[in-house]
């Protein structure tokens, strides 16, 4: 029973490896993407952790700001993934205040 835990042990972690290497590649690209898709704004991206991405910028380029992002994730999942049926999904919020991004 010990051994058939641990095996179940290290395929989980093998997996979960897998995901989270992937996950990273796809971040780095997507962030190269958008410092692209941002150049010539006055937009800043000023914050990312994790799943999270600040972009700091003027409210009448608010609107193309948060387009520039799903163009970004859809560049990134082209680059790290080929043509593929998945979708990576973002959520935006346009906030005044950090505080109240959701």
């Amino acid at each position: 029973m010990r051994g058939t835990a641990a095996a179940r042990a290290r395929g989980r972690f093998t997996r979960n490896f897998v995901v989270q290497g992937s996950a990273a590649d796809w971040a780095v690209l997507m962030l190269a993407a958008l410092r692209q898709e941002l150049a010539g704004s006055d937009a800043e991206l000023v914050f990312f952790q994790h799943d999270e991405v600040i972009v700091h910028c003027p409210a009448e380029e608010a609107e193309r700001v948060a387009a520039a992002v799903a163009e970004a994730g859809e560049r990134a999942g082209r680059a790290a993934f080929g043509e593929t049926p998945v979708r990576f999904a973002f959520s935006t919020s346009v906030v005044e205040c950090y505080a109240d991004a959701k």
